[in-house]
């Protein structure tokens, strides 16, 4: 595959505060399921919703938008929108699109979910920018957010309170929205992702093992054991098959969610000569990680300041792209983008209490704000087998595979212990 290619850059407007409250990390970005929306947390307690696709000379050149006043700029009636969120923004998620039967009176097609610094989760209306209700519990940072992809508007939230918690909004916002809390980490939880056929949740904290949960039941399946340090990021692939987990040890483990079984390691190795001897073994901790939406690539976002692309049936990168200080990273969900998000330093700042400190180098950027970068990503035709091998496995589970009366190497290929 081709190595990425910049093709735009957003960057906050506003002139950079001198107090950790206003600090512009952009932690979370997120595209809308159906692709017609993006969000940006660009720090100063604002999200950016932006119309997508760009136009064509904005995927041409890096350009500033000015966070002062929203752009009246109109694309088959979406119009960019700046939401005031009073608080940092640590986690964002779309909900799904087209919701699953009837919605709740008042409720929107299409909402957006903010993680604030305070706890809360304040939800808008996509299409206006309305504030439609918050979301009362946590009692630290919702650090990440995730979805239910089959439209029934369940979302989860993971907080440095070491908890996640269940919501329905269909239940239109009440103290009674929320269903469950889920307890059994012991550190921050950073990251939650739910897989697209609903039945499982991974949730990865400041801990060197992930948990597996149940969509049903919301019991602990398992623990995912390996990694020998912090797993920051977690990722389910498209037919819910495999699951990716990230980790500060500078490692990306593939596992078979159902059997619990490390399929294989990816390991970030560093590129540039003068950091090969580099006494500091954190320049390659990972940020953050993500499937591609056909299910072929991984791209993750790592301190050394670069982005990889990496196909599942190779264990080395097959393109890179030199960027910023990363934090986060996500796919257009029809392909061809990938979004990156960057951190805001400033000198003198203290973070080490709020967040596990980076110990990259520090960004070769005039600018340290919290802005958002749009690469071209690898395409790929996938083949006939990997077509038929996603539809199999969108409803069938590792165990009903193995119990198919079919030749063991088809199973192998089958539950991705080949390719």
């Amino acid at each position: 595959p081709e190595e990425p290619v910049l093709l735009a850059e957003l960057k906050p407007g506003r002139p950079q505060q001198h107090d950790w409250k206003s600090s512009c990390e952009t932690w979370s970005v997120a595209f809308s399921p159906d692709g017609t929306w993006f969000a940006w947390s660009q720090g100063h307690c604002v999200v950016k919703l932006i119309p997508w696709p760009l136009e064509e000379a904005e995927l041409c050149k890096t350009l500033e938008r000015k966070s002062g006043k929203a752009e009246a700029r109109s694309r088959a009636g979406a119009k960019e929108k700046t939401l005031e969120c009073g608080q940092i923004v640590w986690g964002l998620a779309f909900s799904s699109w087209p919701p699953a039967g009837p919605r709740a009176a008042g409720l929107p097609c299409l909402v957006l979910a903010t993680g604030l610094n305070d706890g809360q989760i304040k939800v808008w209306e996509v299409q206006t920018g309305h504030l439609l209700f918050s979301l009362l519990g946590h009692q630290d940072v919702v650090r990440d957010l995730s979805f239910a992809p089959n439209g029934s508007l369940i979302l989860v939230s993971a907080s440095r309170d070491k908890t996640l918690r269940v919501w329905d909004l269909s239940r239109d916002g009440r103290s009674l929205s929320q269903v469950q809390v889920l307890t059994g980490h012991v550190q921050w939880v950073y990251c939650c992702s739910i897989s697209p056929d609903c039945r499982m949740l991974c949730s990865a904290a400041g801990e060197k093992s992930a948990l597996l949960w149940s969509m049903r039941s919301f019991a602990l399946i398992r623990r995912l054991e390996g990694h020998q340090s912090s797993v920051v990021s977690c990722d389910f692939s498209p037919d819910s098959a495999l699951l990716v987990t990230a980790s500060y040890d500078a490692c990306v483990i593939m596992w078979d969610p159902y059997t619990g079984e490390q399929l294989r390691t990816l390991r970030h190795v560093p590129l540039a000569s003068g950091l090969e001897g580099s006494s500091d073994i954190h320049t390659s901790s990972l940020r953050s990680v993500c499937f591609s939406p056909e299910g072929l690539y991984l791209a993750t976002v790592a301190d050394d300041r670069l982005l990889r692309i990496w196909a599942l049936e190779l264990r080395s990168p097959v393109a890179f792209a030199p960027m910023t200080n990363g934090l986060c990273c996500m796919y257009f969900p029809h392909g061809g983008f990938i979004a990156t998000g960057c951190v805001g330093r400033r000198r003198g700042t203290r973070r080490g209490a709020r967040e596990p400190p980076r110990h990259g180098l520090a960004s070769p950027c005039s600018t340290r704000d919290g802005h958002v970068q749009f690469w071209s990503a690898p395409r790929a035709l996938a083949s006939l087998k990997h077509l038929c091998r996603r539809a199999l496995r969108t409803f069938l589970t590792t165990y009903q595979v193995l119990a198919l009366p079919i030749p063991r190497k088809l199973k192998e290929f089958l539950t991705y212990r080949s390719f």
